[in-house]
């Protein structure tokens, strides 16, 4: 209550000709929340549009600075991203352009679906164009094992109350590393690192789509955020229909000199990799933010990402290790017919 005030307190002084009244626009998996702010006007007030977003991001857990400064770099790649109007970072408060309430989730359907991935990754495209070293942080091996590590940490000890053995541990450390290996060796782009249906907004009229929730992002394998569009936690298409955007993707990439692989096999098997990747840090999200802060309704997208995560290692003989250890976790879900 006492933030909300300081935060009511702050509007008045950077909207001063109007009357804000506040409503809870979305929260996040962070500390993160967001406003969206309605104003009255006068025949004095400025120019900003009558409804906006603030962002409370408390000090003590959140840094409005990366998402600012990658704001300003999106923004110049030419990505929709929202306009900043104020900002208080001693408080963490950004005053910014509200792309509506309407996600790719909500407005995606049979019919619709084509055009809008078409734009989305359009969108991605001009990131990726953008992308030059020394801008983003770097997705290293550190982060993208302690990453993976949130699997047995909080998916498999926490959420599924298994202890491995050491030879189990051993074999699972393996794969990390033949998994991450393999996404090392991928070209480098700029990487939204939740690029997804929740993340895209759609609006009626404008360039689509509007990207939000861009502040972890870092310089790494180019497959990463199209591994976040077609391997959605929120949402699935059939394979063949992925298959082909996926195809489309590769062409455009190809003719626009962005450094995909010459042969389409390549690039769709490091794209399914660096899936596994995705899928083990997400299972270890989703059980760590139902038991550590009391999110449980992520619980629900888990049994489509283990889908993603088992149909990959059932490809893969280097990743049968891994598809055996997931059976022992959840061995209602074992399929007849694996071979090892």
């Amino acid at each position: 209550m006492e933030r909300t005030a300081l935060l009511e307190n702050w509007l008045r002084t950077v909207l001063p000709e109007r009357t804000p009244i506040l409503s809870p626009a979305s929260a996040d998996a962070s500390f993160r929340r967001y406003f969206r702010v309605q104003t009255g006007t006068d025949a004095n007030a400025d120019d900003k549009p009558s409804s906006l977003i603030v962002m409370d991001a408390p000090p003590g857990h959140e840094d409005c600075r990366p998402w600012l400064s990658i704001a300003a770099l999106l923004r110049e790649a030419g990505v929709h991203v929202p306009d900043v109007f104020a900002e208080d970072l001693d408080n963490g408060f950004v005053l910014m352009s509200d792309l509506g309430d309407t996600t790719y989730l909500s407005a995606l359907d049979e019919h619709n679906a084509a055009a809008l991935y078409a734009d989305a990754l359009g969108s991605l495209i001009a990131m990726q164009l953008a992308s030059r070293p020394g801008r983003l942080p770097e997705y290293s091996r550190e982060l993208l094992m302690r990453e993976v590590r949130l699997f047995d940490e909080w998916y498999v000890t926490r959420h599924k109350g298994v202890t491995l053995t050491e030879s189990e541990l051993t074999t699972l450390m393996n794969v990390y590393d033949r998994v991450i290996n393999v996404n090392l060796s991928e070209p480098r782009v700029f990487v939204h690192r939740d690029y997804h249906s929740r993340n895209l907004m759609h609006i009626p009229g404008e360039r689509n789509p509007g990207v939000i929730d861009f502040q972890d992002a870092v310089y790494g394998p180019l497959s990463y955020d199209l591994v976040s569009l077609f391997k959605d936690a929120y949402i699935d298409w059939d394979e063949a229909f992925v298959l082909d955007l996926l195809v489309r993707y590769w062409e455009t990439a190809r003719q626009l000199e962005l450094p995909v692989r010459a042969d389409f096999g390549d690039f769709h098997r490091e794209f399914e990799w660096m899936g596994v990747q995705r899928h083990l840090k997400v299972l270890g999200i989703f059980a760590r933010l139902n038991h550590r802060d009391g999110k449980a309704g992520y619980l629900e997208a888990m049994p489509r990402v283990m889908a993603y995560l088992r149909k990959a290692c059932a490809r893969y003989g280097d990743l049968k290790p891994l598809l055996r250890l997931l059976d022992r976790l959840d061995p209602e879900e074992v399929t007849v017919g694996y071979t090892f």
